[in-house]
């Protein structure tokens, strides 16, 4: 048998080509001591193991079997030889006569119509000059002429009559306490310097401040709180007004006048 060496399909003895993948198989010859089959190009027998590189070079005669192909070559067609085709001949140009433009019925050259005329570009205008820009000056704001609002500029105070001194309440404080000087809340409008200071209390009334709204209330004075000539009980709340009368205690003897700016 005669393995193939490309996909080891075993073929019969004398094969040329794998029956399996078709791909020519090698020449075989018998091994010169023991006469097994083996591949010409091998160098041991597979049977004893001689060495038939050696033999080889001896001269040990080594017989290589001629495998004649089990299929018949056809004889191919004799190749004829290429003919160079037979040249064009070459004709000469005619030359143009008038005459010939007479019997096939074409125009002469002058006859043709002439060509377009090429086409017109329009004159480009030159760039117009640049005019820069014109400063404007900034308009004013109609509100920034008017000022701060009436909120901002506007400020409370009190006057007192019997000395016609003005008392500015303080800004930027939520509740304004009306009192003399003590241990409990000191009051931020002291009325002690004032004539009659004894009837007023301690920690005597309130000016509380809500946006624009002033309010006034009796914080539990001795001698009571007055708007307007009327008593004022304590927990209620008056909106001050500019002109309102306000008396600290009884007898209007500490009174003030309730004043916006």
């Amino acid at each position: 048998m005669i393995v193939c060496p490309n996909c080891n399909h075993q073929n019969p003895d004398g094969a040329v080509q794998c029956e399996a993948c078709y791909t020519p198989l090698p020449t075989m010859m018998s091994c010169p001591n023991c006469g097994a089959s083996v591949q010409s190009d091998a160098s041991f027998c597979g049977q004893c193991g001689f060495n038939l590189r050696a033999a080889a070079a001896e001269g040990t005669e080594v017989s290589t079997p001629t495998v004649a192909p089990d299929f018949a070559i056809p004889d191919l067609p004799a190749v004829e030889p290429l003919v160079p085709p037979d040249p064009l001949p070459i004709t000469p140009p005619i030359a143009a006569t008038p005459d010939s433009f007479a019997t096939s019925g074409v125009s002469p050259v002058s006859e043709l119509p002439p060509p377009p005329p090429p086409p017109v570009t329009p004159p480009v205008a030159p760039p117009s000059p640049v005019t820069p820009p014109v400063a404007v000056p900034p308009v004013a704001s109609p509100t920034a002429s008017l000022g701060p609002t009436q909120l901002q500029t506007q400020r409370a105070s009190l006057l007192h009559v019997q000395t016609n001194q003005v008392v500015e309440l303080p800004q930027a404080l939520p509740v304004v306490h009306i009192g003399k000087p003590n241990d409990r809340i000191p009051p931020d409008i002291d009325v002690s310097g004032f004539p009659s200071s004894e009837i007023v209390s301690r920690v005597h009334a309130d000016i509380r401040v809500e946006g624009d709204a002033y309010y006034l209330e009796d914080v539990g004075s001795s001698n009571g709180t007055y708007v307007n000539n009327m008593p004022l009980p304590m927990g209620n709340r008056h909106r001050l007004r500019p002109g309102d009368r306000i008396s600290l205690g009884k007898g209007d003897r500490m009174t003030f006048l309730f004043q916006l700016s």
